[in-house]
């Protein structure tokens, strides 16, 4: 069995089991999230043959990053409970790995002292209603080295989920959450996801931070042209790992349509949800991708090995990719086309 099939069920023996709940389920019905694995394997390939991969070469760039595989860990919430200490680890494995690290706005670790880890980081962020606290959490994100800002566009509310146990948020202690905002100064209000967005607000973000705007969410062709149109540096296909719209598709399958919308516009296109396999992300990455992100996959390495199982989840798929691209014969990634695939 591959290591990475083992790690849900070990962490699932050290975690919580509403953490662990949590961090493993969809919203409403779980319809999104229980098909977003089997969406990457409905793929087939069409390999070339005859053709040299006696050297195979991963190294490409996030927003100008190097990075040495198109591998990137994605922001989830919570990580103080997969290791007590929580970003930080989660940097360490990644900048051993040399890629790039997504961090949520919810981190349970202060932005200074994840900037003093010297993994490349990009600040997911909800805009709330106050937008006072959005501005205090990016002023202190592009202080402690953030790279770029994620807008995550899909959360006008936050995915009903149908918990049939102990919520999370009645078993986790105190100080797992927005290390880096005085919740004291706000009312409860203040702090909701703010369902009056624009593609205005990326042209905000931009000009408040200085950094590019990746916009995380989106499964339309349409709706990532506008994001381009707006100043997006960079989108991300998402569904929020089924935890927003249940019955919202794939990843897998709406990665075509943004992939034509945004061809020839320079914008940097991402994916995540349901990646596992080398041979999906080669899927992806010959859809269009430039890079994926992987999120829950991450959390589980981070659970059952720390900083180095983070490390360790990284390379066993950039080895993974390294093998299945010698077999489709593409030894490097700029050659990797939708042609490969048989839809």
């Amino acid at each position: 069995m591959r290591w990475i099939d083992t790690l849900e069920a070990a962490a699932a023996e050290k975690l919580p089991e509403p953490v662990h709940r949590y961090f493993r389920q969809g919203s409403a019905g779980g319809v999104s999230v229980g098909e977003a694995t089997a969406a990457w394997s409905s793929y087939r390939f069409r390999p070339h043959v005859l053709t040299d991969v006696s050297t195979v070469d991963l190294r490409t760039t996030a927003l100008g990053t190097p990075i040495d595989v198109p591998i990137m860990v994605a922001p989830t919430t919570l990580q103080r409970q997969a290791d007590p200490d929580g970003e930080s680890a989660m940097a360490a494995g990644v900048a051993a790995a040399h890629s790039v690290l997504g961090v949520s706005s919810n981190a349970g670790t202060t932005f200074a002292e994840l900037g003093a880890v010297g993994a490349p980081w990009w600040l997911q962020i909800y805009v709330v209603k106050n937008r006072d606290a959005t501005l205090r959490m990016l002023d202190k994100a592009v202080e402690g080295g953030a790279r770029a800002v994620i807008l995550t566009a899909d959360t006008p509310v936050v995915g009903r989920k149908e918990d049939d146990g102990p919520s999370v948020w009645e078993v986790i202690p105190d100080g797992q959450l927005l290390a880096n905002l005085d919740e004291n100064k706000y009312a409860d209000g203040d702090l909701g996801k703010a369902d009056d967005l624009t593609p205005d607000v990326i042209g905000w973000l931009t000009e408040r931070t200085g950094l590019p705007v990746v916009v995380k969410g989106v499964l339309r062709g349409d709706d990532a042209k506008r994001c381009a149109d707006a100043g997006a540096a960079g989108v991300i296909v998402s569904n929020h790992g089924g935890r927003q719209l249940d019955g919202a598709i794939s990843t897998a399958h709406a990665l075509p349509d943004v992939a034509e919308a945004l061809a020839g516009s320079g914008t940097e296109l991402y994916v995540d949800g349901g990646i596992r396999r080398g041979e999906h992300i080669l899927a992806a990455l010959a859809l269009g991708a430039r890079a994926v992100f992987v999120g829950r996959p991450a959390l589980w390495a981070l659970t059952v090995g720390g900083s180095a199982g983070v490390t360790r989840l990284i390379g066993d798929l950039g080895e993974e990719l390294e093998h299945a691209m010698r077999l489709v014969g593409v030894p490097n990634l700029a050659d990797l086309s939708p042609d490969l695939l048989d839809r």
